[in-house]
């Protein structure tokens, strides 16, 4: 760890000698014609590239949370999957973009105005303020785009099974329109939480403890699943499809390469391949750990809990993947595997009804890799992780649960008790996603000529 901030120390200083010594370029030609132009390349094709694996992460969500639902949901899941990614970047372009990148700003809410915000008078104003040369304003926006749109998917699976569709559809645009840019903003946007010191490297915080607690305020107006909890008891509602879910959980780490990669916010060799390396640690020791503890205390081989061991030791890391040594990435993933499966159990025993797990991997782990940043890296304090994670769980808590309560007592937020009977394929779509298999009936069930057989 001392040898890897030494060599960042240095790297830094003589980066910001470079950069003192940079001429103003006073036209896109020269800056293309300088020695620096070659770099700026790298940089910035790395972050497109890292913005597309952050794409192909979308994919992923769609395939966990249909693969642990049931079968009668599943074009439900996918509709809502592919209307929250591409809703999600237009209000982004729209107006999230510049309310969480306003400029200057009192430090709690600013607003750029609407658009991504390029000025065309500006010889040079391809290139976004906020990172230098490292990347143009186009870059910057579609990668921070694909980051919105994961935060505002992570509710997708809370709520799957009983949600109307058009309720989920309204809900995830107004989190990605005010709620997400405004905390972001804080942090990422240099407001207030950043001038305290608070520290989240690619969102534990910032993206995925928000999609968790947003999702949190959802389920507890909306209730839970028919046949969920009978007589004070937890009935298993089981995934259809695990190999699916498999897919999904893989496609996410894939993806999780560019969102924690692409967050050093250049091509940095050091930078990025060490990223990478505490990433992939921290996911096999989350998944490890997960699969330990299942079946030391529920004594069960859950291959669904090992996959959101894989997703908790992810999101557990990525507040600090470029600040927290490898030996302790294990240790941060590991104890983020084995939280999940505590907080899956806990959540049940409020009766508070998550079908993925999606709160417990995003929410939960999310708290506790930001606060491991406190603990593991003395750069950093405790006391102000704990408050920025607090004032953002505790904004969006408040603003989904507002939120969410004027649709439940307005137009109402839940589906009929026939339509979630029968399923929201049929229901809200009229087609099934498994239309000629013979295993399965409308309701997600094994067929009674397959339960004969």
């Amino acid at each position: 760890m001392l040898k890897r901030l030494v060599a960042t120390t240095v790297f830094l200083l003589i980066t910001s000698i470079g950069v003192l010594a940079e001429p103003v370029y006073d036209s896109i030609e020269a800056f293309q014609a300088s020695p620096e132009y070659a770099q700026f390349i790298i940089d910035n094709l790395w972050i497109l590239l890292a913005a597309a694996l952050v794409f192909i992460m979308h994919l992923g969500f769609a395939s966990i949370e249909s693969g642990m639902t049931q079968a009668k949901n599943t074009v439900n899941v996918i509709y809502k999957n592919v209307f929250i990614l591409c809703a999600g970047i237009l209000t982004y372009a729209f107006i999230g973009f510049q309310i969480m990148y306003p400029g200057d700003f009192n430090g709690y809410f600013g607003f750029g105005g609407f658009g991504i915000g390029f000025d065309a008078s500006d010889p040079v104003g391809f290139l976004t303020p906020a990172y230098g040369e490292q990347m143009t304003i186009w870059a910057d926006f579609i990668f921070q785009a694909m980051f919105a749109a994961t935060a505002a998917t992570i509710v997708s699976g809370c709520v799957t099974g009983r949600i109307k569709l058009h309720v989920f559809m309204m809900f995830g645009v107004l989190l990605v329109a005010i709620s997400y840019p405004i905390t972001g903003s804080w942090v990422w946007g240099g407001g207030w939480l950043d001038e305290l010191g608070f520290y989240d490297f690619a969102g534990s915080t910032l993206v995925h403890g928000v999609g968790g607690v947003a999702g949190l305020a959802c389920i507890i107006l909306l209730g839970a699943r028919k046949g969920k909890f009978k007589d004070g008891k937890v009935v298993p509602i089981l995934g259809h499809n695990i190999p699916l879910a498999t897919v999904g959980a893989f496609l996410l780490w894939f993806g999780w390469f560019g969102f924690n990669g692409g967050s050093v916010l250049s091509a940095n060799p050091m930078e990025v391949s060490y990223v990478f390396v505490t990433t992939a640690l921290s996911a096999a020791a989350g998944a490890v750990s997960a699969m330990l503890v299942t079946k030391l205390v529920i004594n069960k081989l859950d291959a669904t809990m090992a996959l959101n061991g894989i997703l908790a030791g992810l999101v557990g890391i990525t507040a600090g993947a470029d600040v927290i040594a490898p030996a302790l990435a294990v240790v941060v993933g590991a104890i983020a595997g084995g939280i999940v499966v505590f907080s899956v159990m806990m959540l049940d025993k409020l009766k508070l009804d998550d079908p993925v797990g999606a709160v417990s991997v995003h929410g939960t782990c999310g708290i506790w890799g930001t606060l491991a940043v406190g603990i593991f890296v003395a750069e950093f304090s405790f006391l102000t992780q704990l408050i920025g994670t607090l004032a953002v769980m505790g904004f969006t808590f408040i603003f989904s649960l507002a939120v969410f309560a004027a649709f439940k007592y307005t137009i109402g937020v839940r589906v009929s008790e026939d339509y979630e009977n029968s399923g929201l394929d049929i229901a809200e779509h009229g087609v099934s996603a498994y239309p000629n298999f013979a295993g399965i009936d409308t309701n997600g069930a094994p067929s009674p000529e397959l339960a004969k057989s």
